[in-house]
């Protein structure tokens, strides 16, 4: 992602399963990042800042990732030190 200029934006393509696609989707779009996604085609986003790449990776990990998984992510963040 090039930061130095504000106005780029990069178009990802998604590989996740049908089911999960559309949930993904949904999500995307509650978030207002730009997104499409078509029957029997990939989800296309469009990342135009970090904080929609960090957000893109936290939804599909929530729908792809096992509860145990999850369960062990969140773990984890409650033993980082703050300083």
């Amino acid at each position: 992602m090039n930061l130095s200029n504000p106005e780029a934006k990069i178009s990802q393509i998604v590989k996740i399963n049908r089911a999960d696609r559309w949930l993904v989707y949904q999500r995307l779009q509650q978030l207002g990042i730009a997104c499409q996604c078509f029957t029997n085609k990939p989800l296309r986003v469009e990342l135009s800042s970090t904080k929609d790449a960090i957000q893109l990776w936290s939804v599909v990990k929530q729908v792809d990732s096992s509860r145990t998984e999850l369960i062990g992510w969140l773990d984890s963040c409650w033993q980082i030190n703050s300083y």
